[in-house]
């Protein structure tokens, strides 16, 4: 049977097409997803629901810092913030919903959910800091990562934080260890206290890595 012929004026192509397919092939590039054709339909979902997009916004290098190779990186996370970051607590159905969209292995969800105590209401700052954790080699560095994530500073730019976020996260993070002292933590907020005064209630992460401030994990 003879294939019917069509010649170019027969073809309309879309005109919003090329620049849809453009945008399309640099996310996917930027995130680099494992599993294209499931992030594919993720990402045109978004676009037609007008959501925030399954897309990191740079290429990344891999985490040396990272404890196991989960496919979760800081871009990843700061994706499910702007998925999800506008809300205090989410429901595990969207958290799974944004997580799967990703492409990120769903025991991997289950592990950080469990290590947090969450249940069907999962407060979203707290989960966010214990996923960078899994990314961190220890306080300090997870510390730093939930500021870059949370900042609202230019990139490269000083990551500050409003103080009464980080000693949330901290003290939950603290907690979450379970070898780390109030006494200790009181010490950390103390030190920390001395600059945030000078600084607008904000913390930079220059001000926790100082050498004089006590050790974040409490070694």
């Amino acid at each position: 049977m003879n294939e019917p012929m069509y010649c170019s004026q027969q073809i309309k192509i879309p005109p919003e097409l090329p620049d849809i397919m453009k945008q399309f092939t640099k996310a996917a590039i930027r995130t680099q997803p494992p599993d294209v054709l499931k992030w594919s339909a993720n990402y045109f979902q978004a676009l037609a629901n007008g959501e925030t997009l399954p897309v990191k916004e740079r290429l990344e290098t891999p985490v040396a810092t990272q404890k196991t190779d989960t496919g979760l990186t800081p871009g990843l996370v700061s994706v499910l913030h702007r998925q999800l970051g506008t809300k205090h607590e989410v429901s595990y159905n969207e958290l799974f919903e944004k997580w799967q969209g990703l492409c990120l292995p769903t025991e991997r969800l289950e592990e950080l959910l469990r290590v947090g105590s969450f249940d069907e209401n999962v407060e979203w700052l707290k989960f966010l800091s214990l996923a960078c954790s899994s990314l961190a080699g220890n306080l300090t560095q997870t510390m730093r990562v939930v500021c870059e994530i949370l900042t609202h500073d230019p990139e490269g730019g000083a990551a500050r934080i409003q103080f009464d976020v980080f000693k949330e996260l901290y003290q939950y993070l603290a907690r979450v260890d379970g070898n780390i002292t109030q006494s200790h933590i009181d010490s950390v907020f103390e030190y920390l206290q001395y600059h945030v005064d000078k600084q607008e209630g904000m913390v930079h992460p220059r001000n926790f890595i100082n050498e004089e401030c006590p050790k974040l994990d409490g070694a």
